[in-house]
């Protein structure tokens, strides 16, 4: 088995949010030459990938998301010269770079839309999905991911246009074969460059279901569900058949697809390992697990996940995609808040330890991990943000729609969840040390700075050597070194245990037993640890064998 492992399968992926890492010039954003100043610290964590969110040219109305011009950079951010220089010095040290793909839709400047738009007979009208009104309203119920219609009707032409996400991100139309061939030819200019893979953002988006079918309305919503209605479309699997052959297979490239509303099906068609389509992808299952139980309001709600059902679904997908697909593995990313505040326990005296847990339960599955800036040092979520601080477009949508229009809650509540789940908290600035600003930037800060970063710092981090930081160093480390982490199968111990996540790592001669306290209480568990076992990594100095401390992990290793 050995022989077939793939590079990405035993890589580490840390994921770089540029205007939130490094300011190198002061005006508040960070920027590429910032990330330039920064490899040697990636370096030292031991990560092999460097994913890039967006760098393109945009007009920041979803945050580099609308993209005006795929094949120019962001001006915030730098030049191609600036890019060219990243990458150059990247790859000497060893670091590959992923660049973020999104092709479900453009900005509304990208020079395909405005011919678009000018005119019904214009060449590249049919690049994006106009349709006519229907009785003098939108072409169907489908809503925003961000709240509201997912449906603008232009004056200048009498028509409706898609945008699954913000007014200004309209859909391309991929029936169109030449819309197909456009995005396969710029992927081939950053290819011919020299980049390492792509991320490909709503990648299962792409495919919008034959005749544009209304969506299923959640009960006290307004607008139909358009991620049910629109997920895995019916041309999906043949549209990345076709990129893999026009682009992908140029290259050793690494690819994970972010697939919204995917399930095992899917996901193996999109991974499988015969490498017809994708590396692997991003579900969102366990991502859902903490939603509201109100529909209306989706993923606002301030509750702790329960752990049996994140136990359920995470071995789901261990166990269904073992041998047919690869997983892709991480607690929090730009879209998501911050991994210690939501699994593990953000108070002073357990933040150390319960980020190192919540680690070590993710880095110990089968898939590749994804390490978000500032995960590695315990960054926790920024309480301190208010309504007016607050950049996010999802967030101002959902105090605009969900509690000034349709007062499905109060402001004070609203506040509470966007404190526990919105993506600001994982995009205030990057914690480099406790000097002003953190050390980002000289500047104003494009997003206030969380107000913790004079004690939860990477120079503080780095300077203790009990650190995350250190621990995220020698799980990674752990990761290269030891086959079974990638190709053992795995095995869940006592799936009804509220309180405690174990699970075994069984390879050809050896096995793991990962063994994760999920609470603030001592437990005792017994788990018939082989008297042969030696600790591998745990977040405590001792081993106090069926005892288990607040946010205990341990990793047992022994003979099979």
């Amino acid at each position: 088995m050995t022989e077939t492992i793939k590079w990405w399968q035993k890589a580490v992926v840390y994921q770089v949010y540029p205007r939130s890492f490094q300011d190198a010039n002061g005006d508040g954003i960070g920027d590429l030459q910032g990330i330039e100043q920064r490899l040697d610290y990636i370096k030292k964590l031991g990560a092999d990938v460097v994913w890039l969110n967006p760098v393109y040219a945009s007009p920041d109305k979803d945050n580099g998301y609308d993209i005006s011009d795929y094949e120019d950079i962001n001006a915030k951010f730098g030049t191609m010269a600036d890019f060219d220089r990243l990458l150059a010095k990247a790859h000497d040290k060893g670091i590959k770079i992923l660049m973020d793909l999104v092709v479900n839709h453009t900005s509304d400047q990208h020079k395909w839309f405005i011919e678009s738009r000018s005119s019904k007979d214009n060449d590249k009208r049919d690049f994006y999905i106009w349709r006519d009104p229907v009785d003098g309203h939108e072409p169907n119920n489908w809503g925003s991911f961000f709240s509201g219609p997912a449906w603008k009707f232009d004056e200048a032409t009498g028509q409706y246009y898609l945008h699954l996400f913000v007014e200004g991100q309209p859909d391309l139309n991929w029936v169109n074969p030449k819309v197909r061939q456009s995005v396969f030819d710029m992927m081939n200019f950053w290819v011919d460059k020299g980049i390492d893979g792509f991320r490909m953002d709503v990648i299962s988006l792409i495919s919008k279901p034959d005749g544009l079918p209304d969506g299923e309305v959640p009960e006290g919503g307004e607008y139909g569900n358009s991620d049910k209605a629109v997920a895995n479309g019916p041309h999906v699997h043949e549209y990345l058949q076709e990129m893999r052959q026009q682009v992908l297979n140029r290259a050793d490239m690494m690819t994970v697809g972010e697939a919204s509303g995917v399930d095992i099906e899917n996901a193996v068609k999109y991974a499988n390992q015969d490498n017809s389509e994708l590396n692997m992808v991003f579900q969102f299952e366990h991502m859902g697990l903490d939603n509201n139980p109100n529909p209306a309001l989706g993923k606002w709600y301030d509750k702790k996940v329960s752990l049996v059902d994140l136990k359920e679904n995470l071995s789901k997908w261990q166990n269904d995609l073992a041998g047919k697909a690869w997983n892709s593995l991480y607690w929090d990313n730009h879209d998501q808040p911050r991994a210690v505040s939501r699994y593990g326990d953000d108070r002073p005296e357990y933040r150390v330890v319960s980020a190192k847990m919540v680690a070590t339960l993710l880095h110990f599955m089968q898939g590749t991990p994804y390490v978000y800036q500032g995960e590695e040092i315990g960054m926790t979520n920024a309480y301190n943000l208010q309504r007016d601080d607050f950049d996010d477009v999802e967030i101002k949508n959902a105090f605009k729609y969900l509690i000034d229009k349709d007062h499905l809650t109060d402001e004070a509540t609203m506040l509470k969840y966007v404190h526990a789940k919105g993506r600001d908290n994982a995009r205030t600035p990057m914690q480099w040390d406790d000097s002003k600003n953190a050390g980002f930037t000289t500047g104003t800060p494009w997003l206030k700075m969380n107000d913790y970063y004079d004690t939860i710092n990477a120079k503080a981090a780095l300077a203790d050597l009990n650190s995350t930081f250190y621990y995220y160093q020698k799980l990674i480390r752990l990761r290269h070194e030891l086959p079974i982490i990638t190709t053992g199968t795995y095995e869940l111990l006592d799936p009804e245990d509220e309180q405690v996540y174990a699970y075994r790592r069984v390879g050809q001669n050896e096995s793991l037993l990962v063994i994760n306290n999920f609470t603030s209480e001592t437990l005792t568990r017994d788990y018939h640890v082989p008297d042969n076992a030696s600790v591998l990594i745990s977040n405590y100095e001792d081993d106090a064998l069926t005892t288990l401390r607040p946010y205990e992990a341990k990793v047992y290793r022994f003979d099979k």
